[in-house]
């Protein structure tokens, strides 16, 4: 996914109107590796087959904010496909406005739902929406109020929660309005206070005057999701905890999913991609694929109980050790939805798609944008292999006119 200065410096050239395809070269040398003299012949050595300009890798630090930096990067794209002109959103705009009303609901519902930091795609749509936005610039930083130059939550929640938590399991018969205004203070002391108006090349601005400036419609963004336990072509609210708005998914198979990405790159759109991370195949060096256990046991000769019995950085080194030629699972819509159903397929981390790219084995893999800081081996960017985007996709938020016309005529609004 990140390929250092000199993938944002051609990222930057290619057209804003579609994405930019680039036909194989004859000479398979040169490709889009950070090093590409490896003797290892497992080491991944990627060419770039498509890829949509996007805006620079943000870092979320010590936050449970990727739903946040992953979705705001998507409308930055989307704002760059549009106009040609790069922003850079306040993240933390919208942490403040999302927080004070994920309490909100905790309070009215007594403390039956639950406050945490997560959240969703749609969450960030909903401020758009209701609230607006601000540029980076215009309120403080990430990190500015505690004195750091990024996130860190620890010390915020540890404040917040309780705080929430004893108004919303209060025994008082009625509450009274200033519960709100102490933890806008809480808010506004940890992320800073939202600006009512600010100035943006030489112009005033609301937050929502400045949302509207941006030139997109917010009816244009449609959530996709793949499950059986709902009609196919039908709405429904994904049944996830940091789902708590209820923002509804359309429900599609399998492999119109997939078709919904595939054909939002060839239209040189992004992707908001959420799903779960927590399998053994996803790595912190930007590699991503979907390991098959049972052939990595087959090849090293062991069986379920030893691997099972492996310590994480065990796991990681056979691994490592297999390279692109670790063996994958095909993904099927019953494999899906039996993981949901158990809990294997969580939803654990927001990420951006925004290309397509192969390894030397044919292997293809989307290209997608991190917000852990330009970390990893490619700089913050993340290579995830087709079958793990499918799998373990909990939904994708993308943009109506980069679904095939063929799926939205489905839809049954």
């Amino acid at each position: 996914m990140k390929k250092s200065m000199l993938l944002m410096a051609a990222m930057v050239m290619a057209t804003a109107a579609s994405a930019k395809i680039y036909v194989e070269p004859k000479d398979t040398t040169k490709t889009d590796t950070v090093k590409t003299d490896t003797i290892d012949p497992n080491k991944p050595v990627f060419t770039t087959l498509m890829e949509v300009p996007i805006t620079s890798i943000k870092n979320q630090n010590k936050s449970g904010t990727c739903w946040d930096y992953s979705t705001l990067s998507f409308f930055e794209a989307e704002i760059l496909k549009k106009s040609g002109k790069t922003y850079d959103l306040s993240e933390v705009f919208v942490t403040n406005k999302n927080y004070m009303d994920r309490a909100t609901l905790v309070v009215r519902m007594h403390g039956d739902a639950q406050f945490s930091q997560g959240g969703s795609a749609y969450d960030v749509l909903y401020v758009l929406e209701h609230y607006g936005i601000c540029p980076e610039d215009a309120m403080a930083k990430p990190g500015e109020m505690i004195g750091d130059t990024l996130n860190n939550f620890n010390e915020f929640f540890k404040v917040m929660t309780p705080y929430v938590t004893s108004i919303a399991k209060s025994d008082s018969k009625k509450l009274t309005p200033a519960w709100k205004t102490g933890l806008h203070g809480i808010l506004d002391a940890y992320l800073g206070k939202c600006p009512e108006n600010f100035k943006y090349e030489g112009k005033t601005y609301t937050p929502l005057t400045f949302a509207k400036s941006l030139g997109l419609n917010w009816s244009d963004y449609y959530s996709f999701t793949s499950y059986t336990h709902h009609p196919f072509y039908t709405e429904f609210p994904v049944e996830v905890q940091d789902n708590w708005r209820q923002g509804m998914s359309w429900n599609v198979p399998m492999d119109e999913l997939e078709q919904i990405i595939d054909n939002a790159l060839e239209k040189g759109y992004t992707i908001a991609w959420g799903g779960d991370v927590s399998d053994d195949g996803f790595t912190r060096d930007g590699l991503a694929i979907l390991v098959d256990v049972k052939k990595v046991q087959d090849n090293e000769g062991s069986d379920m109980a030893k691997w099972l019995k492996l310590s994480a950085s065990e796991k990681k080194s056979k691994l490592q050790k297999l390279g692109v030629n670790v063996p994958e699972w095909t993904p099927t819509q019953e494999k899906r939805q039996e993981q949901y159903d158990n809990w294997e397929l969580t939803d654990d981390h927001g990420m951006l798609i925004y290309g397509k790219a192969k390894d030397q084995n044919g292997r293809l893999y989307y290209m997608v944008k991190n917000s852990w800081g330009e970390s990893g081996e490619y700089k913050g960017i993340w290579y995830m292999s087709k079958n793990f985007i499918i799998a373990k996709c909990m939904d994708i938020l993308v943009n109506k006119n980069a679904v095939p016309s063929s799926i939205l005529k489905k839809l049954k609004k």
